[in-house]
């Protein structure tokens, strides 16, 4: 992190590390293709991340903290950003669904339900699940 991040807002700074959490998925199989490209840019402006700031987080992401929401339908909303972007190329690999367990522990998702959580994530997106439908089914498939 730079030292402006230590003037951020408490929501924007926890924008930068979820955007971050979103780039290691994209970057998980060492390339950014145009569809994930494309989704970090849509990103980026909901999340008001400047270019400067997009371009630092781009180059080293694993410099920033996963953020752990207190609310539970938080995480949830950031889980499915996450799921959003290992599908933004068309495919989902590996090293992205690896990512992607990792990144579910630091958002607070049960251990022992994560792999569960991942699998169910992944599948929603693949079916183009809305946020309230994917909301649904993970609170099932998490039983909170």
């Amino acid at each position: 992190m730079g030292v402006s991040d230590y003037n951020l807002s408490g929501e924007q700074k926890r924008n930068i590390e979820h955007f971050a959490s979103i780039v290691r998925l994209a970057m998980a199989d060492n390339v950014i293709t145009e569809g994930e490209e494309k989704l970090l840019k849509k990103l980026a402006k909901r999340f008001h991340i400047l270019k400067d700031k997009y371009n630092e987080i781009l180059e080293n992401p694993s410099e920033y903290p996963v953020h752990t929401p207190h609310n539970y339908d938080e995480r949830i909303e950031r889980l499915y950003d996450l799921g959003k972007m290992i599908y933004a190329d068309e495919e989902v690999s590996g090293d992205e669904a690896k990512v992607l367990r990792r990144i579910c522990v630091g958002l607070g998702f049960p251990v022992d339900n994560v792999e569960k959580v991942v699998d169910e994530t992944i599948h929603l997106i693949l079916n183009e699940n809305d946020l309230e439908d994917f909301t649904k089914a993970i609170k099932y498939v998490n039983r909170i």
